[in-house]
C-alpha cells in the first residue's frame, strides 16, 4: 500500500501516550481530551499507515508487531518536532520576562503565596504572572508555550514533561449529618452520598481514583456543584457530603479522612514544565525555592 496522506502530529502524540501508559483512557487523560477523540485520532493514524498499531482489550492496549516496529520511529519523529519548537522558542524568547504560571483552582492558596515569593528570588528576580484555569486548558497552554509552568493536583500522567512534588494537604469530609469533627475512615465513605463538581479541576478524578484504589464503593448525588463554595453549602444543607482539600473547606467543621492505618489521606500537588523551555534552568530553580530548598525526585506517573 502506498501512503499518500500526511501524518497528523497530534495523532502521533496520542499513539506515543498509549504506548507509554498501556491504556487509551490514561492516554486521553494525559492529553486532556476525551477517550473517543484520542481513539479516533489513532484510528485515523492506523488507516494512514495501513496497519493496526495496538491490540485493544479490556485490560488495556499493547503494541502489535507492526506497532513495535513503528512506535520507536514515532518517538523520534516527535522528538524532532519538539526540538524545532524548542529551538524557535529559545531564539525568540524575551530576556528577563516574568514566569508565566498556570494554577488549578484546587491548588492550596498557601502554595500560590509561596510561588509569588519564590519567583521574586529567581535569577534576576523575574516575578510572576498567574493564570487560573481547568486542567485541560492548563495542559494545552503549557504545550503551546503560552505558560512556562503549571501547578496542578497529581491526578493524571503528563508524559515528556518535568514533574516535581511541591506540596500536599489532608483531605476532609464535609457532612452536615455527622455532628462531629472526629476523623472518619475512608471505608465509611461508602455510606455517604457524595456531591461532585465537574471533572475539570482534578477533584472529581482524585475522589474517584482514591475510592477505587481502596475498593470503596462510591455513591454520588445525581446533580453537580459548580464551585467549592456551593459544594460546601450543599453539604451543610444535608443534600450530600463532599470530599475537599482542607484548604477548600472554608466555613464548615470538616472531618479529616483517614486510611485503614489511621493515617491522614492527602492530596498531592505538582509543578510541571517543559524540560526544553528556554528558561528551564530558572524554572528548576523556581521549583526548588517553591519546595523550600528540599530536593525531591521526579514523580513517577502511574496509569490504569
Amino acid at each position: 500500500m502506498i501512503m499518500t496522506a500526511r501524518l497528523n502530529p497530534e495523532s502521533l502524540r496520542y499513539a506515543q501516550a498509549v504506548a507509554e501508559t498501556g491504556s487509551f483512557s490514561a492516554a486521553a487523560r494525559a492529553h486532556g481530551v476525551t477517550q473517543p477523540t484520542l481513539s479516533n485520532g489513532i484510528a485515523r493514524l492506523e488507516q494512514t499507515l495501513g496497519e493496526v498499531l495496538f491490540h485493544r482489550s479490556t485490560r488495556g492496549a499493547t503494541p502489535t508487531e507492526f506497532g513495535r516496529r513503528l512506535l520507536p520511529l514515532i518517538d523520534r519523529a516527535i522528538q524532532g518536532l519538539d526540538a524545532v519548537s524548542a529551538e524557535a522558542r529559545r531564539w525568540t524568547a524575551p530576556r528577563g520576562g516574568r514566569i508565566r504560571v498556570g494554577v488549578s483552582p484546587l491548588i492550596d492558596p498557601k502554595l500560590i503565596a509561596t510561588a509569588h515569593r519564590a519567583a521574586n528570588r529567581v535569577g534576576t528576580a523575574r516575578g510572576l504572572v498567574l493564570r487560573e484555569a481547568n486542567l485541560a486548558e492548563l495542559r494545552e497552554a503549557l504545550a503551546a508555550a503560552a505558560l512556562d509552568l503549571i501547578m496542578i493536583p497529581s491526578v493524571a500522567p503528563l508524559p515528556h514533561y518535568e514533574h516535581r512534588s511541591i506540596g500536599s494537604e489532608r483531605v476532609v469530609l464535609v457532612d452536615a449529618g455527622s455532628g462531629t469533627s472526629e476523623p472518619i475512615g475512608l471505608s465509611e465513605l461508602a455510606d455517604r452520598q457524595l456531591i461532585l463538581v465537574p471533572d475539570a479541576c482534578g477533584l472529581t478524578t482524585f475522589t474517584r481514583d482514591l475510592l477505587a484504589a481502596h475498593d470503596v464503593p462510591m455513591r454520588t448525588y445525581p446533580g453537580e456543584a459548580q464551585s467549592y463554595q456551593v459544594l460546601e453549602e450543599w453539604s451543610m444543607l444535608g443534600i450530600g457530603a463532599a470530599v475537599l482539600p482542607a484548604s477548600r473547606a472554608a466555613r464548615a467543621a470538616p472531618r479529616p479522612i483517614v486510611d485503614e492505618d489511621g493515617l491522614d489521606v492527602e492530596i498531592f500537588y505538582e509543578a510541571v514544565w517543559d524540560p526544553n523551555s528556554p528558561i528551564a534552568a530558572e524554572l528548576a530553580e523556581f521549583v526548588e525555592l517553591l519546595q523550600g530548598g528540599e530536593r525531591q525526585q521526579p514523580l513517577m506517573a502511574t496509569a490504569t
